[in-house]
């Protein structure tokens, strides 16, 4: 089996907020999805427009496996200090791979307005396994993982973010 490398987490967060930066307008606002899309955006807005709103998005009821897998201990608010109406959403994620939790987001951000546009930024799209046809406006990278094995965004104590290959059990 092939030893899989995953790039450095925070070169990914420079590259995309460079990527970003020149799309910005003067009605975009920042929206982290909970966790690692959250820890993302918080870097990224340092690099982006520290003036610019930003937000977390908590999807934990908003997902279509909820009855399932029920409430995390770790659901945290949604904190969206500006209007969604009209606006110009960056939503940012940490991985995408089938698709639903940012289907998730989406519902959850219609509930509190009709955004002008919703953009998608994320550290890593997980390759093959898309369950819902969703893409990123905008990808640090790309990885083919086995189906057996996550991708997760982990900060350490200092606030540095590092990707990490975890197997399922």
């Amino acid at each position: 089996m092939p030893i899989i490398t995953l790039p450095d987490a925070e070169t990914l967060v420079a590259q995309l907020a460079a990527a970003i930066k020149p799309t910005l307008t003067p009605n975009t606002v920042l929206v982290g999805m909970y966790t690692g899309g959250v820890w993302a955006a918080q870097q990224m807005h340092a690099l982006l427009d520290p003036a610019m709103p930003h937000g977390d998005l908590d999807i934990s009821f908003y997902r279509d496996d909820f009855n399932r897998i029920g409430l995390h201990a770790q659901v945290k608010p949604t904190r969206l200090p500006f209007e969604v109406e009209g606006r110009d959403i960056l939503l940012v994620d940490d991985v995408l791979y089938t698709g639903r939790s940012v289907r998730a987001a989406m519902n959850a951000l219609f509930d509190y307005g009709r955004p002008a546009r919703i953009r998608l930024a994320v550290l890593v799209d997980r390759m093959g396994d898309r369950e819902l046809p969703i893409m990123a406006n905008f990808v640090g990278s790309t990885a083919t993982v086995p189906p057996h094995q996550h991708i997760h965004l982990v900060r350490d104590d200092a606030g540095h973010l590092n990707l990490k290959l975890v197997d399922l059990k």
